[in-house]
């Protein structure tokens, strides 16, 4: 349906439209036929059943003594041996980054928290990926570069020491002449669109680009499992080409600039489940380039499942884009909650037509979004650029099930480009209440509205 289509305050109604057309046979159940085989190939490493206790190697537990080489010297002599898990205890050790090898668990026990520096001097050049472009920049506070088999585990804590005096203020200046990320931001982009190799785009300090907590590049078999993570300069988890990856029952508390919860960006077979995000930005993105690097790389993210997550503030509960050039398929989200009066949105999808790519096959159901203030579904073609740019983006085949919204500002929100609506969204068995601006629809083809109601806000 290629239409404006706007659904008012006072709309509470069931619609049947005209039918979607799926790649896929009528009677297909990608819930049915994909999703098994996407969780049978997503297994978390299993170690060796080795410890290596970073006390033994002059780590002290007492948050004043540099733990930074005690803990590389446990890694290495653990890696050595043949992998294990490298054991922080019980108290406070201070760190610089931590750079995992294959089969390392690092598990940081309950009662422990590893705390780390915020003086950028202490992290050193490394490839990596920032804001969708790859270049020489700040290690991520816990670092792994093609390896295999690694873990963060553990009750403890990782804290970041990010705040509005260290790493945070570098987002925008909040004086005249103080560091801020920007000029670097434009240079980068103007490097990787003229094809600088990576190389050659070196940055670090001068450059005022925040490192993520957490970031696996090019890695096989990694788990995240039951950390609390806190206070992340950038990005939180942030896989980069990986592959099985397992994300449970992390708590992730970050609500400075850019502080999305976890981006699993160009990786496949990914499950995030059980897990809390209070962040900054969007909770989960998926994401897979930007722009000319991202087209260059040409890796979507695929087979993500995502279930059982809890989100509270952000800008949306579970996101795809923007930095999306090298596509997205096969998504699959299940039984979260969504609520806060500092959520933005639910799910949201955002890219436009210099990013390109395409998304496609995204599944949701059972899906409560308690409070959000703008779209429970949130479709943005128009993102940033919006229409200028030459690689016109393609969204298709969404289909929501058993969504229960209890305040939105908008029940659906559908801003596609002209030349490029969105070709197939399915939404049934759900319900939007306390809807306070009704839902605003702009290029969409082959909608399907089936059993669904739209309240309006007393």
């Amino acid at each position: 349906m290629d239409s404006f289509r706007r659904f008012g305050r006072s709309l509470a109604l069931t619609l049947a439209l005209a039918p979607l057309v799926f790649a896929a046979e009528p009677d297909a159940d990608p819930w049915r036929d994909e999703l098994p085989a996407i969780l049978a190939r997503i297994v978390p490493p299993t170690f060796p059943a080795r410890v290596c206790d970073v006390t033994r190697y002059g780590a002290k537990p007492d948050g004043k003594t540099d733990a930074s080489q005690a803990l590389r010297e446990a890694i290495e002599a653990c890696h050595r041996k043949g992998g294990g898990r490298v054991l922080v205890p019980a108290g406070v050790f201070l760190t610089g980054p931590i750079h995992l090898k294959s089969r390392i668990e690092l598990h940081v026990a309950a009662g422990a928290t590893l705390r780390f520096s915020t003086d950028p001097r202490r992290y050193p050049l490394v490839f990596t990926r920032w804001e969708g472009l790859e270049l020489m920049n700040y290690s991520p506070l816990i670092y792994a570069f093609e390896q295999e088999d690694i873990a963060i585990t553990g009750t403890g804590v990782l804290d970041g020491g990010a705040d509005d005096r260290h790493w945070w203020p570098w987002k925008r200046a909040a004086t005249p002449g103080a560091p801020e990320q920007r000029p670097a931001r434009e240079r980068l982009f103007q490097q990787a669109e003229a094809g600088v190799p990576v190389e050659q785009r070196v940055y670090g300090e001068g450059g005022y680009l925040r490192p993520p907590f957490v970031q696996t590049y090019r890695c096989r078999n990694v788990l995240i499992e039951d950390v609390t993570i806190k206070a992340s300069p950038f990005w939180v988890l942030h896989p980069v080409l990986s592959t099985n990856v397992t994300v449970r029952r992390v708590k992730i508390q970050s609500l400075g600039p850019n502080n999305d919860g976890c981006n699993p960006e160009s990786s496949e077979d990914v499950l995030i489940e059980d897990t809390d995000f209070d962040t900054g930005d969007d909770c989960i993105a998926l994401k897979s380039g930007r722009n000319a690097d991202g087209r260059r790389l040409g890796v979507p993210v695929r087979n993500v499942v995502v279930r059982n997550c809890r989100m509270r503030a952000g800008h949306g509960g579970v996101t795809v884009g923007s930095e999306i050039s090298g596509g997205a398929r096969r998504i699959f989200v299940e039984r979260c909650s969504m609520s806060s009066p500092d959520l933005e949105r639910g799910l949201r999808f955002k890219t436009n037509a210099t990013r390109g790519g395409v998304i496609e096959d995204f599944y949701a159901r059972e899906i409560e979004i308690g409070e959000v203030q703008r779209g429970a579904l949130d479709v943005d073609m128009l993102y940033e650029e919006g229409a200028r740019g030459a690689f016109v983006p393609t969204i298709r085949n969404l289909r929501l099930e058993r969504i229960n919204v209890a305040k939105a500002g908008w029940a659906i929100l559908v801003g596609a480009l002209e030349n490029s609506p969105l070709d197939g969204l399915l939404i049934k068995d759900s319900v939007f209440r306390g809807v306070r601006h009704g839902s605003e629809l702009t290029g969409v083809r082959n909608l399907t509205l089936e059993n669904v109601r739209i309240e309006p806000a007393p």
